[in-house]
């Protein structure tokens, strides 16, 4: 069992033993009340995609390769025609005023710092124009689907008018999975971490014999013929994330989406879903070498990126490593924690004899035979 103390201040630097962003984690207790961690930490259900997430990174090894020439070295890289300092975006992490009272601001200003790719979450605690605000990179908005059309087209407007560059729809969490840690835990979200952006929906009035999922909340779910009407509201690039199904991932890119995020959600949605890593390489076999993918889900090292880059991965979202650091170190974690793991990507390239990124393929990595 996790210990929990008295909540701490924010640290205002970086101490010598804060090397790894694991050592985020480690110390992300100390910054936040007890509930709130385990909101933040847990899984769906008893957390074996959680747990697998990360383990999949390891079990997966790396071949070293040697004298490769690296006078002209970069991990600059461009997404769906846009241009990136290296291949590591900020997911779209909901409610960040739960660890620091900048929110999402702080993010969005760390992101900035490290030129990383920084997405808007719809539960976002500060509203997207601020967030908009705080960034000269490319920064895309997450958009769930709110109950009425004109609410979900209100946002991707506003969106539009600030500057985001792409929406990112997330589909896999029509309905939430077990969450049961943090029932244990009694969390509750409290009003100053509510988000801005998102409706509650009308009240569902059902008949007795009928069903709360399937006739009440699944009744106003998404489905692919929102898609194609979101496709016909925008000329921004659209991203499907949540896929984890080739066929899925193949109905996307038909439905007008002009890439897809592989994700199982960090382990909080459908548990015992494949970690996203060994989903990967099935969907990027499906939908060939030029259609673009990102991916997510219990990345903590730079090799863990170069992992994914090699099994079809374009870039990565970081997700609750963010939050770790926004709690312990605020706008400083943050960017601390991009500083990390791009130096550690670099530093695999290095030793695995990429140069570029161009240059990460299967053939980097060990398969025993």
């Amino acid at each position: 069992m996790q210990q929990h103390y008295p909540v701490q201040k924010k640290l205002d630097r970086i101490p010598s033993d804060l090397v790894a962003v694991d050592d985020y984690e480690r110390l992300a207790p100390n910054f936040m009340p007890a509930p709130v961690y385990e909101y933040i930490r847990s899984g769906g259900a008893d957390e074996i995609s959680l747990q697998h997430n990360r383990q999949a990174y390891s079990d997966i090894k790396l071949y070293n390769r040697v004298l490769s020439n690296f006078s002209q070295a970069t991990t600059a890289t461009k997404i769906l025609g846009q241009s990136f300092r290296h291949p590591i975006f900020l997911a779209p992490v909901a409610h960040q005023q739960l660890v620091h009272h900048q929110g999402e601001l702080a993010s969005a200003i760390a992101a900035d710092a490290m030129e990383a790719g920084f997405i808007t979450s719809t539960l976002a605690s500060k509203s997207l124009e601020q967030i908009a605000a705080q960034t000269q990179q490319p920064k895309w908005f997450q958009l769930y689907f709110q109950s009425h059309r004109e609410d979900t087209l209100a946002l991707i407007q506003r969106a539009e008018k600030s500057g985001y560059s792409t929406i990112v729809v997330t589909v896999d969490v029509p309905i939430n999975g077990l969450r049961n840690n943090i029932q244990r835990a009694g969390f509750n979200l409290p009003a100053s971490a509510q988000a801005l952006h998102s409706d509650t929906g009308p009240a569902i009035e059902l008949n007795p014999e009928q069903s709360i999922i399937f006739q009440g909340i699944m009744a106003e779910a998404p489905n692919w013929d929102d898609i194609a009407w979101l496709r016909q509201q925008t000329d921004l690039p659209l991203l499907i994330k949540g896929i984890s199904h080739p066929l899925d991932a193949a109905q996307a890119l038909a439905a007008g989406a002009n890439g897809i995020i592989v994700s199982n959600h960090g382990g909080r949605s459908l548990d015992t879903l494949p970690a996203s890593i060994e989903l990967l390489p099935d969907i990027r076999a499906a939908l060939g070498p030029e259609a673009t993918i990102l991916i997510d889900g219990g990345i903590r090292r730079g090799s863990d990126i170069f992992k994914a880059l090699a099994l079809g991965a374009n870039a990565v979202l970081i997700g609750r490593p963010q939050i770790y650091a926004l709690a312990v170190a605020g706008e400083l974690g943050v960017a601390h924690m991009l500083k990390i793991l791009r130096d550690e990507l670099e530093l695999t390239m290095a030793l695995c004899g990429c140069p570029t990124l161009a240059d990460i393929d299967s053939r980097c990595i060990f398969n025993k035979r």
